[in-house]
């Protein structure tokens, strides 16, 4: 009798509380304040107030109810369906992102800003379904990405890689001083369900992030805490779970937020496995995987694969920590701690394990050892009125980072290792102020990396073990201290101009260790500056047409990587220190129209130019006057990193997006880039400038129900196309009639789909390369997934 009594009080108290519903903002978790609801025959509605709160005692369990605001996409539900007292609306994708916040640490609109910055916010994550922060780049279609291993993927953006982009986690610098000009997979470790935001910034950005800013500054912010609007402690949160076939992927994700009125808190993991990536069955033979290595009875063999079309060994696994702590004691004031925290499983060097010498395999193993990331990051806001600044802001950080490399060749018995640690240390110190048609940007960083590294072997039969050459000279510190100021003037309602300088000395510090190598040096002691500049205008003539132009410089200085690093580039080479370097500079111009079509039809078109001054790059070398030298039992050609090349590039970037009706939207992007460098008098082909590539989406989104049905695209690179590094690596590529190697144009056929069961419950079904090609993008060692289907389900609460 009790218990129906309860029973039956507990029916009615969820009755009376659903006469209430709070309306969300389905990304961020904000309450959404004025949303229409109404009936069908809009005979009864209602409105939400601040907190995002309506009243729905008029409307009958029974009816539909229409939930309607003009950022937003129309959500469909009856009364009796509303769980939990919350509905969450998506942002509606047709409407243009109006704020940016990559460009000078604060939000700003993106009508006043001359650069092109891609933005991707949660919605288009769980849609494209990402396996890693790199494949969710490569899905914009803005973003060429390279990969050497599953476990990789290396951006490349108008035509510049690795150390020449930079990555910021909640405006944090990512890169480090052992950011090298090789292919880099440390994107992997920002793991995509994290992200509540992420901007790509196109071309160089170096005003505001110094070094390594030359391509493009790729900014990725996490889950932000959200307070509680009512007074109460409020709860919300996701659940995800990911299956997909190409490599059996199983991917779980939960985050919880916890939310006061002054205090909020938020918890996220995800773990991820990934087995070995099955490629498709029509494309060329040569990225077959025939045979692989394996130690049977002390001895290693080569083995028939069962399926040459799965790349073994690829597979590893992933795991993701996030936590947020953010106060608020005032409304002028709010202080925020992060901590991130990334740890992979070993994970094997594809690349590097079917080259082959005289038909028998080169390595018997090569794979990097745990690559783990920590990001601990301190955050204090401040808003107030003074002659200086109306906003400050103090960001501190401290990274670790660890990565390792071992390899051992086929038949022989020793393992070579090389275990790098980078402690990074950071703090900026951002101010804004504004008045009537102006906004200065002003302040100042300071970035510390010390540098651990330690070389070793293992005799796995006799386990006898020993030091070896370090990767890098240990003990080894690079230090970056600057200033910055930015202006922002509107000068009238439809032009605006943007200017910046900042002055950044760079200092390094090495000694290098003669133990192993008679090196003509003890140390590499850099001091050097660097002295950058933009100026963007952005006028909108009308409603029509909208015009923005820029020009801007961007610098790289020598990093650890550059100046002190021993390694094996390629079979038979290996690149030893040179302390001698200078910063590599560059100068950018492009201009830029946005056509819109009274909101049918939008076209964005952008051409730049991009000239590379006193280029750092990897040449023939001497050492005491040797030009060859044993490098683990192998002779190898000499090489170093040298300021002996200038490069350009240029080209285009379009985009078209026309609403067809209100469900049907098609998009599409496209990238063409041509790029040369000086080799000894001669332009050859620039390594990091990519094919002509793109994607074209059409997409169909009407209540709960979403399709998306997509094509990508990439062009082709012929034997002369390809820059002579990569002429040397037949091993990547198809090879032509002639026998020489090239990289094939490729497509691929796509569908995704998104089913909203309910206010909690999202179904994602995508069924990837469904004609089952079997390529690899430029430059990569690994083939991409053949057909692949992903199943995602997600539970929001």
């Amino acid at each position: 009798m009790r218990i129906g009594a309860f029973l039956l009080f507990f029916f009615c108290l969820i009755k009376l509380s659903a006469q209430e519903v709070k309306v969300l903002d389905s990304d961020s978790r904000k309450p959404l304040a004025d949303v229409a609801i109404f009936n069908q025959d809009r005979s009864t509605s209602a409105i939400t107030d601040t907190l995002g709160i309506a009243d729905l005692s008029s409307f009958s369990s029974e009816e539909l109810l229409t939930f309607s605001i003009l950022t937003h996409e129309d959500l469909y539900l009856r009364k009796k369906e509303i769980l939990s007292n919350m509905v969450l609306l998506e942002a509606d994708n047709n409407q243009l992102d109006q704020v940016v916040l990559s460009v000078s640490r604060f939000k700003l609109d993106r009508d006043e800003v001359p650069q092109k910055i891609v933005s991707i916010t949660p919605s288009e994550v769980q849609l494209a379904s990402p396996q890693t922060s790199a494949d969710l780049l490569e899905s914009t279609g803005q973003v060429y990405v390279q990969k050497s291993q599953l476990g990789g993927g290396s951006p490349m953006i108008r035509g510049f890689s690795t150390n020449r982009l930079l990555i910021t986690v909640d405006g944090v610098r990512m890169n480090t001083a052992i950011f090298r000009s090789g292919n880099l997979q440390n994107v992997i470790s920002i793991d995509p369900m994290f992200i509540d935001k992420a901007e790509v910034i196109l071309g160089p950005g170096s005003v505001v992030y110094g070094s390594d800013a030359v391509g493009g500054v790729m900014n990725f912010y996490t889950l932000q805490p959200n307070f509680s609007f009512d007074g109460n402690t409020s709860f919300s949160g996701n659940i995800y779970t990911r299956f997909a076939t190409a490599n059996n992927e199983n991917t779980v994700h939960a985050d919880l937020n916890i939310g006061r009125e002054n205090w909020a808190f938020t918890s996220a993991v995800t773990y991820s496995d990934f087995g070995d990536l099955k490629m498709g069955s029509h494309g060329p033979d040569d990225y077959l995987r025939p045979d692989y290595a394996i130690r049977e009875n002390g001895e290693d063999l080569m083995v028939e694969n069962d399926d040459p079309e799965v790349q073994k060994p690829t597979g590893y696994n992933q795991l993701n920590l996030l936590q947020k702590v953010k106060y608020m004691p005032a409304d002028d004031w709010d202080l925020s701690l992060g901590l991130i925290y990334s740890e992979t499983s070993d994970f094997p060097r594809y690349d590097r394990l079917y080259r082959k010498r005289d038909g028998i395999l080169r390595a018997a193993e090569w794979y990097y050892g745990p690559q783990k990331w920590f990001l601990g990051d301190i955050n204090i806001n401040h808003r107030i009125t003074s002659d200086l600044f109306d906003k400050v802001q103090f960001t501190g950080a401290y990274q670790f980072f660890a990565e390792s490399r071992n390899d051992r060749d086929f038949g022989k018995p020793t393992l070579y290792s090389t275990e790098e640690n980078v402690n990074a240390y950071s703090a900026n110190l951002d101010f804004e102020k504004e008045w009537t048609s102006s906004k200065f940007f002003y302040g100042l960083e300071y970035v510390l990396n010390n540098v651990s590294s330690n070389g070793s072997f293992r005799n796995i039969e006799t386990k006898e073990t020993g030091e070896t050459s370090s990767r890098y000279p240990d003990g080894s510190q690079w230090q970056s201290m600057a200033a910055y100021l930015g202006h922002q003037w509107r000068i009238r309602e439809d032009l605006s101009l943007q200017s910046g300088l900042r002055y950044n000395h760079i200092l390094v510090d090495a000694s290098f260790d003669d133990r192993f190598y008679d090196f003509p040096f003890e140390t590499a002691d850099i001091s050097t500056g660097a002295l950058t500049g933009s100026l963007g205008i952005n006028w909108k003539q009308s409603d029509f047409l909208r015009l923005r132009a820029g020009a801007s410089t961007a610098f790289r200085a020598p990093n650890i990587d550059d100046i002190g690093k021993i390694f094996d580039s390629e079979p038979g080479s290996v690149v030893v220190p040179n302390p001698d370097l200078k910063p590599e500079y560059a100068y950018n111009g492009e201009i830029g129209a946005d056509l819109n079509f009274n909101d049918f039809i939008r076209l964005n078109l952008t051409g730049y130019y991009t000239y590379l001054d006193n280029a750092m790059v990897r040449r023939d070398f001497s050492l005491n006057g040797e030009t060859e030298i044993d490098y683990q039992g192998e002779p190898s050609r000499v090489q170093a990193i040298q300021n002996a090349a200038h490069a350009y590039v240029y080209g285009i970037e379009t985009g078209l997006e026309a609403n067809l009706s209100v469900a049907l939207r098609l998009t599409s992007q496209f990238s063409y880039t041509y790029g040369r460098e000086d080799e000894g008098g001669d332009y050859v082909p620039l390594r990091h400038a990519a094919p002509l590539f793109g994607n074209t989406h059409l997409i169909w989104n009407k209540r709960k129900l979403k399709f998306d049905l997509f094509a990508e695209y990439n062009g082709q690179f012929d034997f002369e196309d390809l820059a002579p590094g990569e002429q040397d690596k037949p091993y990547l590529y198809a090879l032509d009639s002639n026998g020489n190697p090239y990289s094939p144009s490729w497509y691929t056929l796509n569908l995704a789909g998104q089913y909203k069961m309910t206010s909690n419950w999202l179904a994602t079904v995508s069924l990837e390369n469904i004609t089952d090609q079997r390529y690899r993008t430029y430059s990569s060692g690994i083939s991409a997934a053949g057909r692949n289907l992903i199943i995602g389900l997600n539970y929001t609460f």
